[in-house]
């Protein structure tokens, strides 16, 4: 009689051959990165400062989004549709960042070419002065009554010194020193309104090249304060105080920042 061997039961919760393993873990976290990269970067893209920035990150959404689109394929991941939006978004921002690019270096390249041609227009023309030889030649240092002449066509004019009376309230005055006053003349020849309210008007006196100063008061020292329109000119009165024994007055006229200075040495 045949006797027939039992089993015993496996334990509770104990693996047994052929049963079904735990499922693998969801990993959608390249998905999700591509996806909020991807955004960050289309956004980003359009600031002309920041272009760089958004293109790197599309960069970096656009192969996020491409990693996470296969691990969707493989079942390891289950937000296959983040993944790709986050890959076109990378695309989109790699594009927007070298299109931004591009314009902003244009606009830059512009800005200066533009602020090159302010410079060169704004610089001397080269007129021809008779020297005391009798030759032709540009004069460095202008005498009283001659004119600079600059290449949008603005001119400005020094006249020769004369005496000046201070007012009793005139501030810039020594006693003991001198004052004299010269006429400045700016003619705008060109084809565009000039702000005058940026000329400056400095002066050095004697052989020594001392500061002579301004001198304020009713009757001068109130400078350029507006617009000359083309075909127009502004006449201004400046008065300085110089030393009493210096023998000659060298002033300076700067029409605005983009301007050359021009020099008049004028005998006192």
């Amino acid at each position: 009689m045949s006797q027939s061997a039992q089993q015993p039961e496996a334990p509770h919760g104990a693996w047994t051959y052929g049963a079904p393993g735990a499922p693998a873990p969801v990993r959608n976290g390249l998905g999700t990165a591509a996806l909020v990269l991807g955004i960050i970067g289309a956004v980003t893209g359009f600031v002309p400062l920041l272009f760089w920035l958004g293109g790197l990150l599309g960069l970096l959404a656009l192969v996020l989004g491409l990693l996470g689109r296969g691990r969707a394929k493989r079942g390891e991941a289950t937000n296959k549709g983040a993944a790709t939006a986050g890959a076109i978004l990378g695309l989109i921002a790699m594009i927007v960042g070298v299109v931004i690019g591009i314009a902003t270096v244009k606009a830059v390249d512009d800005a200066v070419d533009d602020l090159n041609k302010t410079a060169g227009n704004t610089a001397p023309k080269d007129p021809s002065k008779k020297d005391r030889d009798g030759k032709n030649a540009k004069a460095e240092v202008l005498a009283a009554g001659e004119s600079i002449v600059y290449d949008d066509d603005l001119t400005v004019t020094v006249s020769a010194p004369e005496p000046f009376t201070p007012g009793e309230y005139a501030v810039g005055h020594t006693k003991g020193n001198k004052a004299h006053q010269v006429t400045i003349t700016i003619e705008n020849a060109g084809k565009k309104k000039f702000d005058s309210t940026l000329v400056t008007v400095t002066a050095r006196a004697g052989k020594d090249g001392v500061s002579a100063e301004q001198i304020f008061d009713d009757k001068a020292g109130q400078g350029f304060d507006s617009t000359i329109l083309p075909g127009k000119k502004a006449t201004v009165t400046y008065a300085f105080d110089t030393p009493a024994n210096a023998k000659n007055l060298t002033v300076e006229v700067v029409p605005d920042v983009w301007y050359d200075a021009s020099q008049w040495d004028l005998a006192l």
